[in-house]
C-alpha cells in the first residue's frame, strides 16, 4: 500500500504507474480473471470502508493516505 501511494504521486508519465494499473501478462488460472495491482488496492480499501473513493487521488494528501495505509495494515496483523 505504501508503494502504491508513492507510485500514484509520481503520475502517469512514469513506467511504474503503468505497472500498477495495466493488465497482468501471462496465463490466468482457470475460472479466474487476472487481477491487477490496482484491484488489490481497491479490495483493501473496501475492507476499511473507503471503497467508493477514487483511490488514485487520495495519496496526494499524505496524511489521509498514511491513515488509510495504517488501517489496512492493522487488519492483516493477527
Amino acid at each position: 500500500m505504501k508503494w502504491a501511494g508513492h507510485v500514484a504521486r509520481i503520475g502517469e508519465k512514469r513506467g511504474l504507474y503503468k505497472t500498477l494499473v495495466r493488465e497482468p501478462e501471462g496465463k490466468k488460472l482457470l475460472g479466474k480473471r487476472k487481477r491487477k495491482w490496482e484491484d488489490n488496492i481497491k479490495m483493501d480499501l473496501q475492507v476499511v470502508g473507503c471503497g467508493s473513493m477514487a483511490w488514485i487521488e487520495v495519496p496526494k494528501d499524505r496524511d489521509n493516505w498514511r491513515e488509510l495505509v495504517n488501517a489496512v495494515m492493522n487488519l492483516r496483523v493477527p
